[in-house]
């Protein structure tokens, strides 16, 4: 069996799907990933032996030089997203049994596209809830467009936001598909996630409340890392109390190195030390003082286990990887699901989340102090033996059952209905 599977976005979107193609090629499937050209994403597929096809324009400098929220360039990196769907996906996916596809819209509506155009099964793979339409939750607010008013209700929010997405990228997928011998689809949102989306998160962390749509939780997928910690990293932790972890990920450089001062400052204001993640804003000591220690890739799951705290953006990686290794947990959320993660933080007694994006000193310190209150150490404690590791196991073996029991049916081809 072949399945290839696609994706476009930072490291929290490619880890995931790291994870399964590496599950799925240990069941037996033959497995290819299409990724952006990263050196840092060949490396980690290359590390786990899952065969990589470069596809697309290199994710690292859009997301660090991107102002969040800012919709200029917006169309353009559509349209060439779209693209690479018809050309360099279509190409690896011809003769294939399966395309899992995760990213933003014009990738995952592209993607689909073009299962439908090969006739193969499609599964659409979100990494967090907050996208997946639901009464339950307002919609995240599309790039360049302002906050809705409070008073609308939820249901009135999804309905307007598949009309913004379709007045987007609609035209623009029409056309590709025009030129694929495809019928227009008008409602390019559920288009792309079609009836049945897999939730590829934990349920205690993101429990998904059951809607009109089918979604299919499976867990959070990861790849298993049993990586040891660098010796000079073993020797920085083992030197006194445990430090307090501050890094985050994929923000871009200002946003990521102004945040990160202020933690150190906070951190050290209460007499902790510090391990400062590099991420890709390229963080660096500010300062030789022994009490700071600076990181780059690492087993993030085994460092996690050895700090008193986690200081975060909220990414739905290291969110769950902090859950899973006890850790009391800071949240500092800029935008998309990261507020989301947050407050399930919160929720869970596992942390505390920063009021607004930009942490002061002062500000900081107290909602570390919080997170490091007694208690909050058992609870996640607690919270971690709950948290399941199995995603990947349950996806693979699902995606497999199903192409193997089934030729694929007109719903898992794909068609032109927006219901599809």
């Amino acid at each position: 069996m072949r399945v290839v599977v696609s994706t476009y976005g930072s490291r929290g979107s490619v880890e995931p799907m790291v994870g399964l193609a590496v599950r799925l090629r240990e069941l037996g499937a033959e497995v290819r990933v299409c990724a952006p050209p990263d050196e840092e994403f060949r490396e980690r597929l290359d590390g786990v032996g899952v065969e990589m096809v470069p596809a697309g324009p290199a994710v690292r400098p859009v997301v660090t030089t991107v102002e969040p929220g800012s919709a200029v360039g917006l169309a353009r990196r559509a349209s060439e997203l779209m693209a690479l769907q018809f050309d360099t996906v279509a190409a690896v996916a011809k003769g294939c049994d399966a395309l899992v596809v995760t990213g933003p819209l014009p990738v995952t509506a592209a993607a689909r596209s073009v299962a439908e155009q090969l006739g193969v099964r499609y599964v659409h793979a979100s990494h967090q809830p907050v996208s997946l339409p639901s009464p339950h939750r307002r919609p995240p607010v599309r790039r360049g467009r302002p906050e809705p008013s409070a008073e609308i209700a939820n249901r009135t929010l999804w309905d307007e936001d598949a009309l913004i997405a379709h007045t987007m990228f609609g035209e623009m997928l029409n056309t590709h598909r025009a030129s694929a011998g495809l019928p227009p689809v008008d409602n390019i949102r559920d288009y792309a996630f079609s009836d049945q989306p897999w939730l590829a998160t934990d349920p205690v962390l993101a429990p998904w409340q059951p809607t009109d749509l089918d979604v299919v939780q499976t867990g959070a997928w990861a790849v298993p890392d049993e990586r040891p910690l660098d010796a000079d990293l073993l020797e920085f932790l083992d030197a006194g109390d445990a430090p307090v972890y501050v890094g985050f990920g994929s923000m871009p450089a200002a946003a990521a190195g102004e945040a990160a001062r202020t933690a150190v400052e906070a951190v050290r204001a209460q007499g902790r030390r510090v391990v400062l993640s590099r991420g890709w804003a390229e963080l660096a000591l500010t300062d030789d003082r022994d009490d700071c220690f600076l990181v780059g890739e690492a087993n993030h799951r085994a460092l996690f286990r050895r700090v008193s705290a986690v200081v975060h953006h909220g990414s739905a990686g290291t969110t769950t990887t902090a859950a899973l290794a006890g850790a009391p947990q800071v949240v500092v959320p800029t935008g998309g699901d990261q507020p989301y993660w947050a407050g399930r933080v919160v929720d869970l007694g596992i942390g505390a989340e920063h009021d607004g994006p930009a942490p002061t000193a002062d500000s900081l310190a107290v909602a570390l102090e919080s997170a490091l209150a007694p208690g909050i150490r058992e609870r996640a404690t607690a919270v971690a033996a709950t948290v399941r590791t199995d995603g990947t196991t349950v996806a693979a073996r699902r995606l497999l059952d199903e192409v193997g029991r089934h030729e694929p049916s007109a719903s898992a081809r794909g068609s032109a209905s927006p219901s599809a």
